[in-house]
């Protein structure tokens, strides 16, 4: 009987909070490139520089923790 290996979850969650930081991550730096007509109330504090590095990063971690495991 073959045994079958599976990625635990957590390898999925950091590959998909990569992209999605990631893309967070390049919206902010365009918007720091090219501002937009009408700025927000907080928008001089860049919210999405901050969460996509945030989500980049944690993403990145799982990732890198859970790269070799299988269940």
């Amino acid at each position: 009987m073959s045994e079958h290996k599976m990625k635990p979850i957590w390898f999925f969650v950091g590959q998909i909070l990569i992209v999605m930081g990631g893309l967070i991550l390049l919206t902010g730096i365009y918007q720091i490139i090219n501002p937009p007509e009408r700025a927000t109330v907080l928008s001089e504090t860049h919210p999405n520089i901050w969460w996509g590095a945030v989500m980049f990063l944690f993403g990145g971690f799982m990732y890198w923790k859970t790269r070799k495991q299988t269940v």
